[in-house]
């Protein structure tokens, strides 16, 4: 397993402003290694959104680091992050959020279209993705004529197609029946065995389980529990 693709140490995170403000992360720290799928399970307002938001460079903690790919976060600007964003993090969330106008390949390319990378390549690259995701004969298939897995399998193609490092997936499999949920995971437990790349998936789902390499549980802004494949506890690691 290679290094951590992303981390957090320590983290704290505050949510609202005044009266209604929350503590959503009291001192989380976690690391997403290169070569694994991780599962981050957690009951509603655990936390569990505003971790990945943090790992994905979206929201900046009060306290504690975050470092992607070596990189701290720390003192960046928002135009910094956005940059670090696209170039190492790839989102998947439970709304597919094609455009409906647009093809399978063209939903794709999109994700190269906001780096300003308009290459000959862009057409090539977009049809590995979707071959990655096995939707190869659906490049010119329109959202709306795909089944909602397939749906789910463009937007993993579109996460991944700027060789992104860490994908970070919300809930990926939630809006999906057994048969294509099962089908996501599958994808997405394959691109974690490319060695490279991390895959953390937020998740409710029991059904995925077997397809976790580890599993972490998060309660009340506090990582309560981490088991290995199995089920197995683990110890923490520690991030030096």
């Amino acid at each position: 397993m290679s290094d951590p693709v992303v981390e957090a140490t320590d983290v704290v995170k505050f949510l609202g402003h005044g009266a209604g403000r929350v503590q959503a992360l009291r001192g989380v720290s976690l690391a997403l290694n290169g070569g694994e799928l991780v599962l981050l399970m957690g009951p509603s307002g655990s936390g569990k959104t505003t971790l990945l938001s943090v790992l994905g460079c979206m929201l900046s903690p009060n306290m504690g680091s975050v470092r992607v790919c070596g990189q701290s976060t720390a003192g960046l600007a928002p135009e910094q992050l956005t940059q670090l964003r696209r170039h190492h993090i790839g989102f998947v969330f439970q709304s597919y959020h094609l455009f409906p106008t647009l093809t399978a390949m063209d939903n794709v390319r999109l994700a190269l279209d906001v780096r300003g990378d308009y290459s000959r390549r862009v057409i090539e690259r977009a049809k590995e993705a979707l071959a990655t995701v096995g939707l190869s004969h659906k490049t010119r298939s329109y959202p709306l004529e795909l089944s909602s897995g397939e749906q789910q399998r463009v937007a993993i193609a579109r996460a991944i197609i700027g060789d992104a490092t860490a994908i970070l997936a919300d809930e990926p499999t939630a809006a999906l029946d057994s048969e294509n949920g099962h089908a996501v995971m599958s994808v997405l437990a394959s691109i974690a065995r490319q060695g490279t790349r991390g895959v953390l998936v937020v998740t409710h789902d029991p059904r995925i389980l077997p397809f976790a390499d580890r599993i972490v549980h998060i309660e009340d802004g506090r990582i309560v529990r981490k088991a290995g494949n199995g089920g197995a506890s683990v110890p923490e690691r520690t991030i030096s």
